[in-house]
């Protein structure tokens, strides 16, 4: 039996600098489990802290076994960390929220329920965020507009607070800074995403660690997932369509002009000439494009980040 049919839920929690707040997280997350009456684990990804929290994880795998966890050797970001902790998870479904105690671990029968539904992923909705209006108002624009070019109907894309099948996480390739929209690439392979009102609390420990960069870091990643996950998947289809289209305008002036020697108009260089020319060489540069990204492509997959090290993790798990 693997690993994944002896687990019902792998908790994963991502943690930078929460050093003060694992202790009474895993305390409260422990109970909320203990009470599904399923296997269980709680998978910790120290994102290359500075603050202790490697010793805390430790700490807490050290007194119950179930607590599993691994530090990467840097600060690599929230997306390297889930990447990670996806990669790890034993568990059927897996549950990701913040290190910071303003997710409420009580709030998962919400989730479970949700999900035992029919849903494939269900995202917490934090309906009264404790958070102060230099977030919170930009935060509703971003998901105004990321429901529009999802094309699904989200309040809180980028809430931790979150209930997957397993079948979707091994589904999701994650890097950058794509964990804001987990429930947009999901909804863009075909899985059925919704969410649920969840409480949330005001953060207890330490600081908030995004800044205001995020919000433009955030449209264009949401640029960058649409492109990589729509129709348009593949690279060279978008540059290469674009590049076909100037290629043909710019062969098209040639021909013309090409028969209009033929019937006897002298050949001279015209300006008509030069653009046609100039639209031949940009499409085969946005041809050239599309077959450099695919290149990428190819060898950007499957990129694993470096731990340096694990607490009740073996090295086959």
């Amino acid at each position: 039996m693997s690993g994944a049919e002896r687990l019902g839920i792998s908790a994963v929690v991502p943690a930078y600098n929460e050093a003060e707040s694992l202790p009474e997280l895993v305390r409260e997350l422990t109970a909320a489990l203990d009470a599904l009456g399923r296997p269980w684990e709680i998978l910790i990804v120290d994102d290359g802290s500075r603050d202790g929290t490697d010793q805390a994880i430790a700490a807490l795998a050290a007194a119950d076994r179930r607590v599993r966890g691994v530090s990467l050797r840097q600060n690599f970001g929230k997306s390297a960390a889930l990447a990670t902790a996806f990669r790890l998870a034993r568990g059927a479904w897996v549950l990701t929220l913040d290190a910071d105690l303003q997710d409420d671990p009580a709030e998962l029968p919400r989730l479970v329920e949700a999900l035992e539904q029919g849903l494939d992923l269900v995202s917490g909705w934090k309906q009264k965020r404790q958070d102060p209006i230099s977030k919170t108002l930009p935060s509703r624009l971003f998901n105004v507009v990321t429901s529009w070019v999802a094309g699904v109907r989200l309040h809180d894309f980028n809430c931790g607070y979150k209930l997957y099948r397993r079948e979707v996480t091994e589904s999701l390739e994650i890097y950058g800074e794509l964990h804001r929209f987990l429930p947009a690439l999901a909804h863009w392979r075909g899985f059925r995403v919704g969410e649920v009102p969840v409480r949330h609390r005001a953060r207890r420990f330490g600081k908030s660690k995004f800044g205001a960069s995020r919000f433009v870091n955030g449209f264009l990643d949401l640029l960058s997932a649409a492109f990589i996950s729509t129709s348009a998947l593949k690279p060279l289809h978008v540059f290469g369509r674009i590049g076909l289209a100037f290629l043909a305008l710019g062969l098209g002036l040639g021909v013309w002009f090409v028969a209009q020697w033929v019937g006897g108009e002298p050949m001279r260089v015209r300006p008509l000439m030069l653009v046609g020319a100039g639209l031949a060489l940009v499409g085969i540069q946005f041809i050239l494009m599309g077959l450099l990204g695919e290149m990428i492509a190819h060898l950007g997959a499957g990129v694993e980040y470096p731990i340096r090290q694990r607490y009740n993790l073996d090295a086959g798990a």
